[in-house]
């Protein structure tokens, strides 16, 4: 672990959403011991393992698919911590059949929008009075993937609320920057998460993603492209009709 890397990044309140596996996972056991950390995710024995690995964190169980649970959360985070230098918008689901597949669920479209994309918006409203602070930097960190740039064939939903994110952040960095808050994206390739299992190949460690995205934030950046998100930027710059033939068979 390269923990020792992020000693300037200490001493904040942090709240992660989707903590319990993945990127996020990587990300608290980064965090923690400097910090203190706040995960957001569903009630499950993966949460209440969590909690027994990091006794410091503060666990706040929701179903972010959910919006009624929205406000309620919020107010339950507030009030528990006047202050939040830190928020790390990364729950995320893909559901990966087509709209012809006989594997594809209706049912499944909504939860997924609201999961990937309406909690990002909620939160980053209804958390804003605990980050405003002038006397106090904070950040917004959007997780966001090279399929919001550039769509694939298969996960047209999941597509779309990154590329709606995607235009929400920095619309959103444009209304926050008189203020104390930075809104940062982080565009990140395929990882190696429960989320991938069985899919792709060359995929960096969630490790590896945790570690580029915090050191984005360190560096203060609005846009950390990670891995190769770098690459499809540039394709995207010089032959964009690759670049979008590359995405469309990922």
């Amino acid at each position: 672990m390269r923990i020792e890397r992020f000693m300037s990044f200490k001493d904040k309140t942090a709240v992660i959403t989707g903590g319990t596996s993945g990127i996020g996972y990587e990300m608290v056991r980064i965090l923690e011991p400097y910090n203190k950390v706040l995960v957001v995710a569903r009630q499950s024995p993966r949460l209440e393992t969590l909690q027994a690995e990091f006794p410091s964190i503060d666990i706040y169980p929701a179903d972010l698919s959910k919006p009624q649970e929205y406000e309620a959360l919020a107010d339950r985070i507030i009030k528990d911590h006047s202050h939040i230098d830190v928020l790390i918008n990364n729950a995320a689901v893909q559901n990966t059949p087509t709209y012809l597949s006989d594997e594809f669920s209706y049912d499944s479209m909504i939860p997924e929008i609201h999961l990937n994309f309406t909690s990002v918006c909620a939160l980053s409203y209804l958390l804003l009075p605990a980050l405003l602070n002038e006397k106090r930097e904070a950040v917004i960190v959007n997780i966001n993937s090279g399929l919001a740039l550039a769509p694939k064939t298969g996960s047209a939903i999941y597509c779309a609320t990154k590329g709606g994110m995607n235009v929400f952040s920095q619309s959103l960095g444009y209304q926050l920057e008189h203020t104390n808050i930075r809104v940062m994206q982080a565009f990140l390739p395929l990882v190696e998460t429960p989320m991938t299992e069985g899919r792709g190949s060359g995929k960096i460690s969630a490790q590896n993603a945790a570690f580029d995205i915090i050191l984005g934030i360190e560096k203060g950046v609005s846009v950390e492209n990670i891995g190769k998100a770098k690459i499809l930027r540039f394709l995207l710059a010089v032959a964009p009709k690759l670049a979008r033939k590359i995405m469309k068979g990922s």
